[in-house]
């Protein structure tokens, strides 16, 4: 079999794939949670994985740098839609959902222009364009939670996996966007040249799966 390259998100998605086929009989001898290392080869040759930021995954992927990847559905709405690569599987890990949250008990007042803070401009966007309110988008990079607390934002949009952030800073969902999970894509020549290896991969992510994602 020819070595299978992977492009994984950096963060909780790596460590959660790594750890699995670790569990699965993969063997990265380099590898730890801790490293600094951004590649890793598996003992057997089989598998090598590189880790990326979460929006350069399709570039790889897309490139041929690397052969699959796996990464957020979010990134893929938000920055990678016109990517050329085929998305071929729901890992059923790194579920979260984006919702539209604002202060407790503080609603905002709807037929005037809104102003949103947010990560993730394009599903923002689109949400508040899909049911016909004016807005002004602010792109964040971090702390989203703070734009409707000093005055930024009368509201933001943001991933929510239990809401306990949402309320440990006095906020509160108003509404729920979509649901987002990790999902696994693929370059369509190394589809066609290494399908035997993909589909070999993806029979072990589907147990994971069939697990219910768990450890």
């Amino acid at each position: 079999m020819m070595t299978l390259h992977i492009a994984l998100a950096k963060g909780r998605i790596h460590k959660q794939v790594m750890a699995y086929l670790q569990e699965s009989g993969y063997d990265f001898p380099t590898y730890s949670e801790e490293s600094r290392k951004l590649i890793f080869a598996d003992r057997s040759g089989q598998l090598k994985v590189t880790l990326v930021k979460s929006p350069d995954v399709a570039v790889y992927v897309e490139r041929g740098a690397t052969d699959i990847g796996i990464v957020g559905k979010d990134v893929l709405v938000e920055e990678c839609f016109c990517a050329d690569v085929y998305e071929i599987a729901d890992l059923n890990i790194g579920r979260c959902r984006m919702a539209v949250a604002g202060v407790a008990g503080n609603e905002p007042e709807l037929t005037k222009r809104l102003t949103i803070g947010t990560k993730y401009p394009r599903i923002a966007r689109q949400y508040f364009e899909k049911n016909h309110y004016s807005v002004d988008i602010v792109k964040l990079n971090g702390s989203v939670e703070l734009a409707p607390l000093v005055g930024l934002a009368d509201l933001i949009v943001d991933l929510v996996e239990t809401g306990s952030t949402l309320k440990a800073n006095g906020l509160e969902v108003r509404d729920y966007i979509m649901d987002f999970s990790a999902r696994m894509i693929c370059n369509p020549v190394a589809f066609k040249l290494k399908k035997r290896e993909i589909e070999a991969i993806c029979s072990v992510m589907e147990k994971r799966k069939a697990a219910g994602g768990k450890r």
